[in-house]
Formats: structure tokens, C-alpha cells, sequence
């Protein structure tokens, strides 16, 4: 991804029914299942005291036009 943290890839191997379970939050939060799974992470490392640093948001929608001049 270009300009942006590197994001790291891995498989995971869930119960088909924690699978369904994670899909129907993450569509009720209007969310990708992999950011509900990271929101979901997230949140449980912090009940642990775990601290992380707040995650980098990403600009959304068009780029800005270059001006013609």
C-alpha cells in the first residue's frame, strides 16, 4: 500500500459458527469482517491492559483534482 503502514497478512482458522458470528457484528457495524476482527483484537488486548497506539486512519473518498494552471 502505497504512502501508507505496512499492513501484515496471515491465515486464520476459526469455527465455521465464530466466523458466521464475527460476519453478522461486523455487517451490523457496517464494517469488513477483517476490521471487525481487528476492532475485536483491539479491544480485547485493551481489557487486558494491553496498551497500543490508536490505529493510523486512512483518508477516505476521492483524492483531491490537481488545479490546471
Amino acid at each position: 500500500m502505497p504512502g501508507g503502514p505496512e499492513r501484515k497478512a496471515f491465515p486464520l482458522r476459526a469455527d465455521p459458527a465464530l466466523w458466521a458470528a464475527v460476519e453478522r457484528c461486523a455487517s451490523a457495524e457496517l464494517r469488513s469482517v477483517n476490521a471487525q476482527v481487528e476492532c475485536l483484537l483491539r479491544e480485547a488486548l485493551g481489557a487486558r491492559g494491553v496498551k497500543l497506539k490508536a490505529p493510523v486512519t486512512r483518508k477516505r473518498g476521492r483524492p483531491p483534482k490537481e488545479s490546471k494552471s
